[in-house]
């Protein structure tokens, strides 16, 4: 039973999974701080400036749009990075494995060999 679960926690798919949960957590850690450090302040001088930049207010209640184009720029640069710098190129290289694991076969197909071999029996005979 504990073959069983180290086999399963060593298998590639689980390793590359844990990998990419890491690198993604740390990936979109650096986006964020990116996006508050250089996107806020953008997005707050476009909309006024000063502390209530990217927000307004309808009856006393504070809608914080800055905060949703911050987000949602985020979550565009986090995916076109994961997208390019991580699916292109594994995409590339599970093209490249299989067109190597299409191969030709080894050797000639079992009824091209067993009419080779009745060809130099007859030839044997005659």
């Amino acid at each position: 039973m504990i073959q069983g679960f180290k086999d399963f926690l060593l298998r590639g798919n689980i390793v590359d999974l844990a990998v990419a949960v890491v690198i993604g957590t740390a990936f979109t850690a650096l986006v964020t701080a990116f996006t508050q450090s250089f996107i806020n302040p953008l997005i707050g001088l476009v909309g006024g400036g000063g502390k209530t930049g990217g927000t307004f207010g309808i009856d006393g209640q504070v809608f914080t749009y800055g905060v949703f184009i911050t987000a949602a720029i985020t979550f565009v640069l986090t995916a076109a990075v994961v997208y390019f710098l991580v699916v292109v190129p594994l995409t590339r290289v599970n093209e490249r494995r299989a067109r190597g694991a299409e191969d030709e076969p080894a050797g000639p197909s079992e009824d091209v060999a067993l009419l080779r071999e009745i060809r130099d029996a007859l030839r044997q005979r005659g």
